[in-house]
């Protein structure tokens, strides 16, 4: 019998890319990972023999999630580690195969950059950004990485400074994540993680028309153009303004995943009364 300390794959789904996304931990086997070398988004790979030594990096968690190959001894153990020393976790009903069974997003991660000093990769891109430079941090934190960090410099500087700190330049001239032919560095990053879904491509699509300057081929894009530039305006760091950018994202994400079939009409048409005699 199942323990009752487990969410479904169903369940799970709903969360994936919300900010609010509880941290997922990978504790497939070496056999078990090299055979589908992929994660569930934002998950990190972690030895379930060692999780009396790592469990404290989750105290600050509101909820973690725990997968193994078929969702038993393993997460189920590692859990139930977690649970004793105070924090929220549970494990994934079906583990691994179930996810991947109900055609769950996955991540690839031969791409993504080594850890930095702070447990994220780190990238580096031009100062003052506007559209790419925001939805890539934001597609990255919500589905590749968590901790990933994210430097803003002068467009000059921008290899010197990766080759200096460890980073990986992105949405430059030149390097791996950028624009490839009508693609903006959005679209690369989501081909290149493996993220392909509809509410991603579609979102891909809104954002490659506000930042290729083709706003007829979205609706959303002008929309999205307009706000990115008034964020721009609204701050001098651009830290302050990728914070504010991430809520926009978030609400994009949203409206293309779970809202773009609603409407709004109000007040309602109502039909005129004919007047009294």
């Amino acid at each position: 019998m199942s323990s009752n300390e487990q969410i479904t794959v169903a369940q799970l789904s709903r969360l994936v890319g919300r900010p609010d996304a509880p941290a997922i931990i990978d504790v497939r086997i070496d056999e078990d990972f090299a055979a589908d070398p992929v994660l569930l988004p934002t998950a990190t790979r972690r030895d379930y023999r060692a999780v009396a030594d790592w469990a404290s990096d989750y105290a600050d968690q509101q909820q973690v999630i725990v997968v193994c190959h078929r969702g038993l001894k393993l997460s189920e153990g590692v859990a139930a580690w977690l649970r004793q020393a105070g924090i929220a976790a549970e494990s994934l009903e079906g583990g691994h195969l179930a996810w991947r069974q109900a055609g769950g997003l996955t991540v690839l991660p031969a791409h993504l950059p080594p850890a930095g000093p702070s447990g994220g990769s780190v990238w580096v891109t031009r100062a003052r950004p506007k559209i790419d430079r925001i939805a890539c941090p934001w597609l990255i934190r919500r589905f590749v990485d968590r901790k990933a960090v994210f430097l803003f410099v002068a467009a000059t500087e921008v290899e010197a400074v990766a080759e200096r700190f460890g980073a990986t330049p992105f949405d430059v001239e030149g390097v791996f994540w950028s624009h490839r032919g009508p693609r903006c560095t959005f679209d690369v990053m989501i081909e290149e993680f493996g993220l392909a879904s509809p509410a991603l491509d579609r979102l891909a699509r809104i954002v490659r028309a506000a930042d290729t300057a083709t706003l007829d081929a979205e609706p959303q894009a002008a929309g999205l153009l307009a706000a990115s530039l008034g964020l721009s305006r609204m701050f001098k760091h651009d830290l302050e303004q990728l914070d504010a950018g991430m809520l926009l994202y978030d609400a994009f994400y949203r409206w293309c995943r779970d809202a773009s079939e609603e409407t709004h009409n109000w007040p309602s048409a109502r039909p005129v009364s004919e007047p009294r005699s």
